[in-house]
């Protein structure tokens, strides 16, 4: 029986990937900042699935919870064989309306979390050569959105950069870019959504098939949805200047994720 760890485990796209691997006989290891709902997302998977559920209780806007998760993926009597980085939030506001700690704190959760976390978990997947990666960044990588946009643009950029790196090593390195997806992202970030049109939203568990599947087929990069995929290809067409005001309009109000 194999070992996932997700952070960012207990709602969205993170809560998701632990019912996915759940139901997949995968045993968990979920982390988040809320013990109270971590153990119970841990009993829950446990007693629907019969799979071991680990929690791990970390803020990885902090060093200890970063360093805490850092040990647990580095346990060679425990190897983890597939890390997904899910956990990230947003900021509502334009540049220098956003307090710089708040900045800087999404830098250290989006950017150098993922980093060591992906750095801990590899190490032992390369020696034993299997396991995979997923990176979950955002469709806001593609355009000019602030430090979120660039936050999620550097994940992707490392996350290919590393799989290209370790091909033929028998480990998988994914980021994932969704879209606006049902969660609590928006709601903890303050920002509305009530302009956002139906269509745009996604449904977590089906973004995490689609993403799984990706996985599979060995994509570095998977846009899990056939809407997205087209409006990113027709944001590789758009002027930037064009794009940058669309994406100061509508990007820094609603945050996609």
């Amino acid at each position: 029986m194999t070992t996932a760890l997700i952070t960012g485990a207990t709602a969205g796209i993170g809560a998701a990937f632990a019912r996915r691997l759940a139901s997949d006989g995968h045993s968990v290891v979920l982390v988040a900042r809320d013990g109270k709902r971590l153990h119970a997302q841990a009993t829950e998977l446990h007693d629907r699935h019969g799979i071991e559920a680990e929690v791990l209780s970390a803020d990885l806007a902090t060093e200890e919870g970063i360093a805490a998760v850092e040990a647990r993926l580095s346990d060679p009597k425990h190897p983890v064989d597939l890390l997904v980085n899910n956990a990230g939030f947003g900021n509502k506001g334009e540049y220098l309306e956003v307090p710089m700690a708040d900045e800087l704190t999404m830098l250290k959760v989006h950017c150098e979390a993922v980093l060591r976390l992906t750095t801990a978990g590899v190490r032992g997947m390369r020696d034993r050569r299997r396991g995979a990666v997923v990176n979950v960044a955002s469709v806001a990588a593609f355009v000019p959105r602030g430090t979120y946009g660039a936050s999620k643009a550097w994940v992707v950029q490392f996350t290919q950069g590393a799989a290209r790196d370790l091909a033929g090593s028998g480990v998988r390195l994914m980021a994932l870019c969704p879209g606006f997806v049902r969660t609590e992202f928006h709601q903890r970030a303050g920002m509305g959504t009530d302009n956002i049109p139906g269509w745009m939203w996604l449904d977590a568990d089906k973004l995490v098939d689609a993403a799984m599947k990706d996985l599979t087929r060995g994509k570095s990069l998977s846009i899990p949805d056939p809407r997205y995929k087209a409006l990113m290809g027709a944001v590789k067409l758009a002027p930037r200047g064009v794009l940058g005001g669309m994406t100061s309009r509508t990007g820094r109000k609603y945050g996609p994720r």
